[in-house]
């Protein structure tokens, strides 16, 4: 990839300029969490499905990335009947993504992602949010392995028949229900790999207690920075990290790193408080882009339940506001090895040990 010169401000007013970086660019980055299909399937209803090719691939070459989880979030007019049939639809046009374009290919294993980037390609892996189209029924974790499906979480922010979401942990904080637990060993079993984003209190610890492979929280950040249900307490941190796991940081949602000041800074903040509790090993990024979506389809943020609604914007905003985060960590004299860490590395690992490898 070209390199490219940027200019950034910190929010304490020093700027840092020149090329852009040879790090960046030489880095693999991945990004945890990005909620780009429902956009793309947004503009094919209205007539445009190059919407992919012509906005989201230049912004994911120009941010640098070389790994893109796919969450498939299931809309509440969707739940329940239809979250099957509308999981599978998504999951179908993730793969036509990669038959329409040559740069971008869904990977099942780390290998594959391994043989994608080093070909130039954008690794693309299916994840689910919510895995609402499970319904109660833990055998169709199988199902959803056969289709490609690597990562998934069991609740969004309300309840599923799985679990409790962490929008609900001010009236219930259930953990984990029978057929939760019994999704999470097939899981496992399968080489899906588990993602605690969203759980509730009690589901997190549930997971925590029973889990016996690395997971990942793909779009997180850290209670003790900003004080809200959607983030990670310190000992959980810390339980993620002792099982091999990684945080993705949720760069991209103001109220999740900082509503009154998202800048980048305040990224790096939860980044050093993530490596702070845990090691640097158990930091990535799960951005999650969404920004775009909920302005075309809801005229700005959506309400979501025990989030109040931004009245800025995060400085990573979009894929190509990522090398801000790489400029802010080395100005913080993180070494240019722990950056590499964060950017890509400890995400990978986590995919080299679980992404397709049955467990026990």
């Amino acid at each position: 990839m070209a390199h490219r010169t940027m200019t950034i401000t910190r929010a304490d007013g020093i700027s840092i300029g020149g090329t852009m970086s040879a790090l960046h660019d030489d880095a693999t980055v991945v990004d945890l969490h990005n909620d780009l299909i429902l956009l793309v399937d947004h503009f094919d209803h209205r007539g445009r499905p190059d919407y992919f090719a012509d906005f989201w691939l230049p912004e994911l070459r120009t941010g640098g990335l070389d790994v893109q989880v796919l969450p498939i979030c299931i809309e509440e007019q969707f739940q329940s009947e239809g979250a099957l049939r509308r999981t599978l639809l998504l999951v179908e046009r993730i793969h036509a993504l990669a038959q329409q374009h040559p740069q971008v290919t869904v990977c099942l294993t780390g290998a594959e992602v391994a043989q994608a980037t080093a070909a130039g390609r954008i690794a693309l892996i299916i994840a689910l949010e919510g895995a609402h189209g499970i319904g109660q029924d833990p055998e169709l974790i199988g199902t959803m392995q056969r289709v490609g499906v690597r990562i998934a979480s069991l609740a969004h922010l309300g309840r599923t028949h799985l679990a409790d979401g962490s929008g609900l942990d001010d009236s219930s904080r259930g953990g984990l229900t029978p057929q939760g637990i019994e999704v999470l060993t097939e899981m496992e079993r399968a080489g899906i790999v588990f993602d605690l984003s969203h759980l509730g209190v009690a589901g997190v610890d549930d997971v925590l207690s029973r889990a016996t492979r690395p997971m990942l929280a793909t779009h997180s950040a850290c209670r003790a920075v900003t004080d809200i249900h959607r983030n990670l307490a310190d000992q959980q941190i810390k339980a993620i990290a002792d099982l091999g796991g990684v945080i993705g940081v949720a760069a991209a949602i103001p109220p999740f790193i900082d509503p009154d000041q998202p800048t980048t800074a305040r990224v790096v903040d939860h980044i050093e408080h993530l490596a702070s509790i845990a090691t640097i090993d158990a930091v990535a990024l799960g951005p999650d882009f969404v920004d775009d979506y909920y302005d075309e389809v809801f005229g700005g943020w959506m309400v979501i339940p025990g989030v109040d609604q931004p009245s800025l914007d995060s400085d990573i905003r979009r894929p190509s506001d990522l090398p801000k985060i790489t400029h802010e960590l080395a100005a913080r004299g993180f070494s240019d090895a722990d950056i590499r860490k964060v950017l890509g590395e400890n995400a990978l690992r986590v995919l080299d040990q679980v992404m397709g490898i049955p467990g026990r």
